[in-house]
């Protein structure tokens, strides 16, 4: 293993132990804080069309954001892990949460038989969960660059992307590769910090 993957691997091992510990109440009380500065934000205001990820294992919950966007007639896209392609995500349109099930890793996945595939819908922005961000905006994720490949894509070319994290999951630098993809923004609890553009 090299020296930047041995540090990633040492570093998402540290974080998903302090987020596994979290209770309920904290995960909660920095869940609504981050919604509420997400939802605020003007560029996120203009958005008509978001992708927004749903938690696992005590991230940050997107749920109230789900919410706000429905009632706003914002067009929700989910991702859905590839049938036999591993590190390749597919988008669905999502109109409520009654149209997801658990898939691979146990993420809340949207129900192909139920949702309509995005096509070539680019959206506006997208939410990201990682383990940490840096002030560069690079992001640690699981392992298996879902997202990085995701953002590769032509049709992703113009979609804000925004790193949703606890104030503890935000790093001075993170070890990077170069496939790796920066956000655009990263938001926490706290603060909503613009890195580009």
């Amino acid at each position: 293993m090299n020296s930047v993957a041995s540090q990633k691997k040492a570093l998402r091992a540290r974080l998903l132990a302090q987020r596994n510990e979290l209770p309920p109440e904290t995960v909660r009380r920095d869940s609504i804080a981050a919604t509420r500065r997400f939802l605020d934000d003007v560029r996120v205001a203009r958005a008509g069309c978001m992708l927004l990820y749903l938690p696992l294992k005590n991230e940050l919950d997107t749920r109230d954001i789900f919410t706000e966007l429905a009632s706003r007639g914002v067009t929700v896209l989910l991702p859905r892990c590839r049938d036999g392609e591993a590190g390749e995500l597919d988008l669905f349109r999502v109109t409520c949460l009654d149209e997801v099930r658990p898939g691979r890793f146990g993420i809340l996945e949207p129900d192909p038989g139920l949702c309509r595939p995005a096509g070539e819908t680019p959206p506006d922005v997208a939410t990201v969960p990682g383990m940490a961000f840096d002030h560069r905006g690079f992001r640690l994720g699981f392992g298996g660059g879902y997202y990085d490949r995701l953002f590769t894509r032509p049709v992703m070319a113009r979609t804000l992307r925004i790193g949703l994290a606890y104030d503890f999951q935000v790093v001075d630098r993170l070890p990077a590769e170069a496939w790796d993809q920066p956000m655009h923004a990263v938001c926490t609890p706290k603060e909503m910090t613009w890195i580009s553009p």
